[in-house]
């Protein structure tokens, strides 16, 4: 089993700061993709931001420029820092992880954090 933890959300101003942490743990023989994804209120889960095995990064339209996710790779840990904020961007940020296991593929999977509530205020 794996387990994703989320951390470093809360209250930000309109045109502030917050960074993002999450956490993979557990049964991980290789993270083939981390990235976060965000719920705002009676909207559909959207992706935000990823990144791939070999560093690669891929951001929604409307975070270029604004959010940057980084990979401590030891610590199979991601975080997302996130400026210039907006109301727009409340939600509850989640994290997703990716676990690959070419010798044992029945350890694979898909894993899912709690989410982090963020709330941007003008």
């Amino acid at each position: 089993q794996v387990h994703v933890a989320e951390s470093g959300g809360g209250p930000a101003q309109q045109g502030g700061s917050l960074r993002l942490s999450c956490k993979a743990s557990g049964d991980i023989f290789m993270i083939s993709d981390m990235g976060w994804h965000r719920q705002a209120p009676g909207k559909a889960r959207e992706p935000v931001a990823n990144i791939i095995g070999d560093g690669s990064t891929t951001y929604a339209d409307f975070v270029k420029g604004r959010f940057t996710i980084s990979r401590d790779n030891l610590k199979n840990t991601i975080y997302l820092q996130m400026d210039s904020l907006k109301p727009e961007d409340t939600g509850v940020y989640y994290c997703n992880v990716v676990v690959s296991n070419p010798v044992q593929p029945w350890r694979a999977g898909n894993y899912w954090g709690q989410g982090t509530q963020v709330t941007v205020s003008s």
